[in-house]
């Protein structure tokens, strides 16, 4: 039997949509990590690799149109990714003919729909980033004492940045920084400590986004993903820094930010409900680059030999929309 994969991406987090309905049987865990981590690989996986699988399939809640489980390029699973959602939702649109629905994820059905382009030819979706907190439980945050972490230095870390731990739900930790420190050492070296190994604070690992204020309203985010390491972008992390943004940083509710990452740019709209909770909207591309079809025994064994991948038109776009940015 013969496999479809698409690669897809937003703001150049890059993926692969596995559409499980259309296999003749489920992969298993083990295959899905397997599968995962053969087809991510930069340099003998598919298509140049990318940071991880976007697994599609059927909900069974009565609302949702789909379901989405995101494995990281590692194996792991990750609870959320914004970025990827949005490639989701384009394509479960196209596949059932909706423009705005929900898609069940880990913890929560998500609200999706179709954007206005952001410019031609760059296919725009936009999608509920929720749930949010600040609970340590909730991020698997050991700091003694501190329930949560809000605007506070850690030593251990940095005795100069200050940060802000949420989990949005997948957790991460957010620094407002300056152009410097943003392109500098320090991010890869307080991430890779949180994530390579053994640390007493978030033993499971933690997202780590570094962020600068451009302007009002205007921020550039760049993260360590947790399971990836340095990603072009990453979505939740762009809706967790606007989300401090607005708590800490002088942003408002209901104001449309401008979000810069490494692989473009989106835009996010932060809100907060009558009981005083918080979500957020992310706005962005859902770009398809191209497909691949080999046979599954193919993809099981990682031999993408005699592999096609056929591009599409939309990745020039997409860099003319970019190029325009700078």
């Amino acid at each position: 039997m013969d496999v479809t994969l698409t690669k897809v991406h937003g703001s150049e987090n890059a993926f692969f949509i596995l559409d499980q309905t259309k296999l003749a049987h489920r992969l298993s865990e083990a295959e899905l990590k397997q599968v995962t981590q053969q087809v991510t690989d930069r340099k003998t996986g598919l298509a140049g690799g990318a940071d991880g699988v976007l697994y599609v399939d059927d909900s069974d809640h009565p609302q949702a149109s789909g379901k989405m489980r995101v494995i990281n390029a590692d194996g792991s699973e990750a609870s959320m990714c914004g970025n990827g959602i949005r490639t989701v939702a384009r394509y479960l649109s196209e596949q059932k003919q909706q423009t705005d629905f929900k898609i069940e994820t880990m913890y929560a059905d998500l609200n999706v729909k179709q954007a206005q382009d952001l410019a031609p030819q760059v296919k725009t979706f936009q999608a509920e980033i929720s749930p949010v907190s600040f609970k340590a439980e909730d991020l698997g945050m050991h700091i003694a004492d501190l329930p949560a972490l809000h605007h506070v230095k850690i030593p251990a870390l940095s005795k100069q940045l200050a940060f802000t731990a949420v989990a949005v739900p997948n957790p991460h930790l957010i620094s407002f920084v300056d152009h410097a420190t943003l392109l500098g050492p320090e991010l890869g070296r307080i991430a890779g400590y949180l994530n390579d190994g053994a640390n007493p604070y978030f033993p499971d690992g933690v997202n780590v986004s570094f962020v600068e204020i451009l302007g009002p309203d205007h921020i550039f985010v760049r993260t360590f993903e947790r399971g990836v390491g340095f990603t072009n972008a990453c979505g939740t992390g762009m809706s967790a820094a606007s989300l401090i943004y607005v708590l800490e940083q002088g942003g408002h509710f209901e104001q449309t930010i401008t979000v810069r990452n490494p692989g473009g740019m989106v835009k996010t709209l932060v809100h907060e409900t009558p009981a005083a909770t918080y979500w957020m909207e992310l706005i962005g591309n859902a770009t398809f680059v191209g497909t691949a079809t080999l046979s599954l025994a193919a993809l099981l064994a990682g031999d993408f030999s005699q592999t096609q991948f056929v591009k599409s038109a939309e990745q020039p776009a997409y860099q003319n929309f970019v190029n325009r940015l700078n």
